[in-house]
């Protein structure tokens, strides 16, 4: 998914978190945060906390510059959607999505009683991947249920997962239910970035062990437009080369 549209998708979704009372003085109360930190997958991470009159963050832990190689300072909110891999980006928006849905439904007394918990890849300074297990649980919200502030927690989960789709779980505490792969169907897969219809031949032509030369008298057309086809279709998914198209073609459904 292209930044832009992103962006724009994510103002329009998120906007729902957006309260227009202002959030009080941040201050932590060990005490009353710790069993939150504890129900957190810790490792390799760093944290902060989202207010959600501003959109932005109230706090960023230090983390960030080891892991990710950023200042505290430059990590805001315009900051982390624009280091998000751009084959993520659609999942985020769906996760986004599935979150308000639940936590639309709940009553107001159960809304401190769940953690949100999914995985992104998220680009380093250096420009490689790794990827977060994002954990959130909500720290205040006004009386009528619309959220204050947010806590997050960014763990890196490189080394436990290397491939496949993004997971969302929504978790609950004190005896509430679980929810494991809450958003199953990725919901904002945008038409501009999907292949063609002749890209969409190619590359079935390409899994099926194909060579240019075989596809371009299949299809009847050049040996060169099957070879700009192929070129199209890496740079829209991001990849290096044909091994990895057909590999993650065939994992995600693409044809």
């Amino acid at each position: 998914m292209k930044q832009q549209l992103f962006n724009t998708e994510f103002q329009r979704i998120f906007g729902y978190y957006t309260n227009e009372s202002t959030p009080g003085r941040l201050h932590f109360d060990r005490g009353k945060h710790n069993k939150f930190l504890n129900f957190f997958l810790l490792g390799k991470s760093y944290y902060f906390v989202v207010n959600h009159h501003t959109q932005d963050f109230d706090f960023v832990s230090k983390g960030v510059e080891e892991i990710l190689g950023c200042d505290p300072g430059e990590f805001n909110m315009a900051f982390l959607n624009n280091i998000i891999h751009p084959e993520d980006r659609s999942w985020y928006l769906a996760f986004g999505a599935g979150i308000i849905d639940f936590f639309s439904q709940l009553p107001v007394e159960k809304l401190m009683k769940y953690k949100v918990r999914f995985d992104v890849r998220l680009r380093q300074k250096d420009g490689t991947y790794l990827r977060m297990l994002n954990q959130g649980i909500l720290l205040e919200h006004d009386p009528n249920g619309k959220f204050l502030r947010t806590l997050m927690m960014h763990t890196d989960i490189t080394y436990l997962k290397q491939e496949g789709k993004p997971v969302l779980a929504i978790i609950g505490m004190d005896g509430e239910p679980s929810y494991l792969d809450a958003a199953s169907k990725n919901i904002f897969i945008e038409n501009k970035e999907e292949l063609t219809k002749r890209e969409r031949q190619v590359l079935t032509l390409l899994i099926e062990g194909k060579l240019s030369k075989e596809i371009s008298r299949i299809l009847k057309i050049s040996k060169q437009t099957v070879d700009t086809h192929r070129k199209n279709m890496l740079h829209k998914k991001h990849l290096n080369n044909t091994g990895e198209l057909v590999g993650k073609a065939i994992r995600y459904g693409w044809v």
